[in-house]
This record gives structure tokens, C-alpha cells and sequence, in this order.
């Protein structure tokens, strides 16, 4: 009998985690390298909330909560919605996790059962599809192309839905492309979902506060009301408010789906850190200047990124609407033979050589569900951008 569960077999380790590791092996062996592969924010916490924190642990606020969140975050977040989304929940129909990514876990755990399938548009962030097969579902890739802007089309979406489609996971702006719907693409994907009632939606809104150009958020309860009680939206402050490491975040939905989320998690992990969840409070509450301030480094870094990879050879770099990523196309590459003597035949090759020969870590795009790419996170600073596009530049020139 075999002692590990065969779910295993089904998934992979976190291809962003993988690379951002050995890049750090090769840091630590004393290699040069730059490191353009993890997904955050390289600020600070703002003071405000890190006074929250100490003021909590001096309040002795360090005692085990309730499994899904205390009721001064819940109320923090149904005031965040209201204000900032126009949707109204009740503290009953919030979850808080350990990250945003528990979140989504505790619903598709939830929810799913044996042959359940999840749509996910393609290109993804990395974990939508692992998590799905952990659950027991079958994920549905639906693929947006490059040439569509990384979107899917509305025509995609009916084609894809099946009687067994239980989910729809939507991403706006996305990781790993930073692509975002209007509200006009939006409602023309909502409109598909209102025909079959069937599909739930889980909307993955991290990137909300991270948009540039004037581009509008929007999310899909919010564009199409008769959606609100099939719609799992969901959030956190790690990108928002550079506190990652804090491990927040949460979901509003229909009250029966939280409370099983809440059974969920009362036996797993039991409540978030308390101490996070209070400076989660003072995030949301508290004076929101950071937000403006982040995003317009953001933008500036985007702009030299998007810049520098476009005079790349091989290399096209769609400007995203928001998120901290690019997700330039390498067809222009793939073929050519590395100064190493390999021959590029994928992204992952692509990646793999430039790690080596130029010490640039970046994710390939088969992690992402869509060849030939990679990603960049230029959530660095600006003179670490521009020595790693310099590199960047200096590797395609030497392929042959």
C-alpha cells in the first residue's frame, strides 16, 4: 500500500516558488543574480498598519480567534465592499484566510467532487489549476491569447461551459499578464454566465488598487447584479498594501458557502494570525495614501520595463492594465541556440538559460498555461529593472 495519497500525483510544485528558490541557491554560492520572479510588492508596510500590529500585541490581542476571521475585520471588509465596489454582504458572508490563496482553496475543497470541472483562463496565475486537481475537480484551460490581448471571448466562455462546469475562475488584472477587462468585456462575459445557472463565479480581485492609464476596475457582482448570490469575491491586502508576508485574506459570498469554508477551516489551520488580522483592520480602515503612491511606481516601472524588453530581439511586450507583471512573448527565440550551445525549443529553456548565463530570474510561461513567454515582476527597484532588462538584452543579442 502506498503511504503517500495519490492527489499528489496530480499536481506539481509552485513553478514561482521553484525558480525564486534557485535563485536564491544561487545567491547564496555567491552568483550575481537579480531576481524578477516573486509576485510582491518591494515596499514597506505603511507605518500605519505596522503601529496597528504593535498596538495589538501590547493590547495582548495575541489569543486565538474565530476560525474565519474577528468581527472587526469581517465589519472592515463589508465597509471596503460597500464603498469601494458597491456590493452589500453581512459579516456572516465573509471569510478571512492565512493569504488570499487559502480563500480560494477552502471554497474549491468546498465544492468540488470527483469529475467537477473548473474553467480557468489561460494565461493563469500558477496555483488555480493545482488546486482544482487537489480538490478533486478537473480543471478546463480556456486560452487567451497573445493576439486577444490575453482575454477570452465570450464565444470562448459558452463553448467551454458543460453540464459539469461548477466554476468560472476570473482574474482581473491578471497574473501573470497584468491584462484587464472593461466592464464592457466584463458584462459580455457575465451575460454568457447568466444562461447557465449552474456555473458559479470565483472572481480573484488582488490586483483591484493596481491599475494604470486611467483604467476602471470592476468586478462581476458588482457588473451584473443577478450574479451576486453564484459570485465568491475575493481579496486580500497583500498587494494592495505590501503585507505578503502578513498572510491575509478574504472571500464574500453566499452564506452557506462561507460556513462550509468556515468548517473547512476550523479544521485545518483554525484562525489567521490575530495579530494580522488587526493590522488588516487599520489597512482597510485606516488612511489609504499608499495606495496612490505605490501605483504610481508601479506605472513608471512598467513604462521602463515594457520600454527596454520591446527594443529586446525576439521579444514583444504587451503593456498590461495593471498588476505588477509583464508577460512578454518570445516566439522571436525559440530555435535559437544559447551561448551555452543549448538549443531554445521552449520558454522554460529560454528561462533556464538566461538564470544561467546572465543570473536574470524569470518565470517561463508554460507555468502560466501559455507558450512561448515569460513573466517579469517589476516590483523592484528602477535601477534593478533596468541592469536586468540590460541583461535581458544582452542574452537574446548572443543567441544564434
Amino acid at each position: 500500500m502506498p503511504f503517500l495519497a495519490d492527489s499528489l500525483s496530480r499536481v506539481k510544485p509552485s513553478p514561482t516558488i521553484a525558480v525564486t528558490t534557485r535563485a536564491a541557491e544561487l545567491k547564496a554560492e555567491g552568483r550575481d543574480v537579480i531576481g524578477l520572479s516573486a509576485g510582491e510588492p518591494d515596499f514597506d508596510t505603511p507605518e500605519n498598519i505596522r503601529d496597528a500590529a504593535k498596538a495589538a500585541i501590547d493590547a495582548g490581542k495575541t489569543r486565538y480567534t474565530a476560525p474565519d476571521g474577528i468581527p472587526e475585520l469581517k465589519q472592515a471588509i463589508c465597509d471596503k465592499f460597500r464603498r469601494e465596489n458597491g456590493l452589500s454582504y453581512q459579516p456572516n458572508q465573509i471569510s478571512v484566510g492565512a493569504g488570499g490563496k487559502q480563500t480560494l482553496y477552502n471554497a474549491l475543497v468546498a465544492t468540488l467532487n470527483e469529475g467537477d470541472e473548473v474553467l480557468i483562463p489561460a494565461p493563469y496565475w500558477v496555483s488555480y489549476p493545482d488546486m482544482v486537481l487537489l480538490a478533486g475537480g478537473n480543471p478546463v484551460i480556456v486560452e487567451g491569447s497573445a493576439d486577444q490581448g490575453f482575454r477570452i471571448t465570450p464565444e470562448q466562455l459558452e463553448a467551454a461551459i458543460t453540464p459539469r462546469t461548477k466554476w468560472f475562475i476570473f482574474n482581473s488584472p491578471s497574473n501573470p499578464s497584468g491584462a484587464g477587462y472593461s466592464r464592457e468585456q466584463l458584462k459580455a462575459l457575465t451575460d454568457v454566465l447568466l444562461r447557465h445557472p449552474h456555473v458559479w463565479i470565483m472572481s480573484d480581485d488582488m490586483y483591484e488598487h493596481i491599475a494604470f492609464d486611467g483604467f476602471e476596475f470592476c468586478t462581476p457582482a458588482e457588473v451584473e447584479p443577478k450574479l451576486y448570490d453564484r459570485t465568491l469575491t475575493c481579496n486580500g491586502v497583500s498587494k494592495a498594501y505590501a503585507m505578503t508576508g502578513w498572510r491575509i485574506g478574504y472571500a464574500a459570498g453566499a452564506v452557506e458557502l462561507i460556513a462550509a469554508m468556515r468548517k473547512i477551516q476550523s479544521q485545518s489551520t483554525s484562525n489567521p494570525c490575530s495579530i494580522s488580522q488587526w493590522a488588516a483592520v487599520e489597512a482597510l480602515n485606516g488612511p489609504q495614501d499608499y495606495i496612490a503612491m505605490s501605483r504610481d511606481a508601479f506605472q513608471r516601472r512598467r513604462d521602463l520595463v515594457v520600454r527596454m524588453l520591446n527594443a529586446c530581439d525576439g521579444i514583444h511586450c504587451p503593456t498590461p492594465d495593471g498588476a505588477f507583471y509583464v508577460y512578454p512573448t518570445i516566439d522571436g527565440c525559440i530555435g535559437k541556440t544559447a551561448p551555452s550551445g543549448k538549443v531554445l525549443e521552449t520558454d522554460e529553456d529560454f528561462a533556464t538559460e538566461l538564470l544561467d548565463s546572465e543570473g536574470v530570474a524569470v518565470v517561463f510561461g508554460g507555468a502560466f498555461g501559455l507558450s512561448p513567454a515569460f513573466r517579469v515582476s517589476y516590483a523592484a527597484a528602477d535601477d534593478t529593472l533596468v541592469e536586468a532588462c540590460t541583461r535581458i538584452a544582452r542574452f537574446c543579442e548572443a543567441l544564434k
